[in-house]
């Protein structure tokens, strides 16, 4: 057993030496044997002149362009309105992020998340009562804006179709 490990800890532990390896020409030999950079096959320049050619578009790549070509309008419009949006989007994230309107918002949110696992028909029946009762006082406040927005709009063009001199 000892002689084992003997010859098997020998080669192992010269593995782990390092040596360095010091190459340098012979004095007698001459310079002839270095190569300039441009001798080198890597850095040739190719014989002849290089030609690009094209190849043709596939019906795919075709139908793709087109594609590209039809929506671009939109695509661009949906850039300018995210590029608007994005700094009001940002506030109202600063906003809601505020100390007070999270413990306003947020405890009665994540109660009501809680409960509406626990309960869910319940939850259920209050989203549609509560949607409903948000639909009807939209609907009156629709209602109201229209009537002002009637009688101011009446006033106006009586007043534009009377004449100044009856002032």
């Amino acid at each position: 057993m000892f002689k084992v490990i003997q010859r098997s800890v020998g080669p192992a532990s010269l593995s782990l030496l390092t040596f360095r390896v010091y190459a340098s020409p012979k004095k007698d030999s001459p310079h002839k044997t270095s190569v300039k950079v441009n001798e080198l096959s890597l850095y040739s320049v190719p014989e002849g002149q290089s030609k690009y050619v094209e190849e043709p578009r596939t019906p795919l790549e075709e139908s793709i362009s087109h594609l590209r070509h039809y929506c671009e309008p939109y695509t661009s419009w949906c850039q300018e309105m995210y590029s608007q949006t994005k700094p009001r989007m940002q506030s109202l994230v600063q906003w809601g992020l505020g100390s007070k309107i999270k413990k306003l918002v947020y405890p009665p949110g994540f109660m009501g998340l809680a409960a509406s696992l626990y309960y869910p028909q319940q939850a259920i029946v209050f989203v549609q009562v509560s949607g409903e009762k948000l639909y009807d006082w939209g609907l009156r406040g629709y209602i109201v804006i229209e009537d002002l927005w009637k009688e101011n709009f009446q006033k106006y063009s009586n007043w534009k179709g009377k004449d100044l001199s009856e002032f």
